[in-house]
């Protein structure tokens, strides 16, 4: 059944879901879900026993994904929605308690990314990808907030690596990521009492689907700047960092080597981590137009 809640889940004849995995009988919502890192999540929680909602804009690729899940025997459901939309966002929160009775896991991982100068940037490209990366994470957590609570659940913000030093070419993003960043830990004081887990991943260079696209300075769709393929990680090893670190109630996890010696080089010795970015800038103008 196709329909803005796309509630497709089913009762397989093979069932793949783990009755003893580590995320056995636990209900997760994923965000940006139909494609990507974000779908890798969901079939990774799905493979560790969870029942995952999935979400994203786009129906059709939605549906295929669900497709696809529901065919390896998972136990899922989809809903059509936007996450900058704080309605679309209590309709995807009412799907979960519809289909599976509560909530134990979000993870938001909707996002929008750029590849444009800020000087060049039209200032409604930057609040597009701001709002994306920012109300697309408040808005699915303020509309599960009391569920997870009851739950004494789990939150996983994904930032990025960039939001640890900044990256050229990516105001918008890194300023959104470095928020989502801030707000866990402002989160994690204010709800210290509940038993909620809310912790933050950065990411790193992840391979991409093909058709991957950010936004140009004017909003257009294009492919993302190059990235050393001995420098990414697949996509279903990140999501297994992901799982990692919310079954270990971690904080913070950073991916990849190159973000834990950003992260150190920008706390010991900023100075010379911009230099580093500057010289790469200079060198390496690819990585970033």
């Amino acid at each position: 059944m196709l329909t803005n809640e796309l509630d497709t889940r089913t009762q397989p004849t093979r069932q793949k879901t783990l009755s003893n995995g580590p995320f056995a009988g636990k209900i997760a919502i994923v965000t940006g879900s139909e494609s990507g890192i974000g779908r890798e999540t969901a079939r990774a929680l799905c493979r560790a026993g969870a029942s995952v909602v999935l979400n994203g804009r786009s129906k059709e690729r939605l549906a295929q994904t669900v497709a696809d899940l529901t065919r390896e025997g998972y136990s899922v459901a989809g809903c059509v929605a936007d996450v900058t939309v704080f309605a679309d966002c209590e309709r995807l929160v009412q799907t979960a308690l519809n289909t599976f009775g509560r909530i134990d896991i979000l993870i938001t991982n909707a996002s929008i990314s750029m590849r444009a100068y800020f000087a060049d940037m039209q200032p409604d490209v930057f609040q597009r990808v701001l709002d994306s990366n920012v109300y697309g994470t408040v808005y699915p957590l303020k509309a599960a907030l009391p569920h997870l609570i009851d739950t004494a659940g789990s939150v996983t913000f994904i930032s990025s690596i960039s939001a640890l030093n900044g990256m050229p070419s990516g105001s918008a993003y890194c300023a959104g990521k470095a928020a989502v960043a801030n707000l866990a830990h402002t989160l994690r004081l204010e709800l210290a009492d509940t038993g909620l887990h809310i912790g933050v991943v950065h990411i790193g260079f992840t391979q991409n689907d093909p058709d991957k696209r950010v936004l140009d300075a004017d909003g257009r769709p294009v492919p993302i700047a190059h990235r050393p393929p001995r420098l990414q990680k697949t996509q279903a090893q990140v999501a297994d960092i992901i799982l990692k670190h919310v079954r270990q109630r971690r904080r913070r996890t950073i991916v990849s080597g190159l973000g834990k010696l950003n992260a150190f080089l920008n706390t010991i010795a900023p100075r010379l981590a911009d230099w580093i970015v500057l010289t790469t800038l200079r060198r390496w103008r690819n990585l970033y137009e």
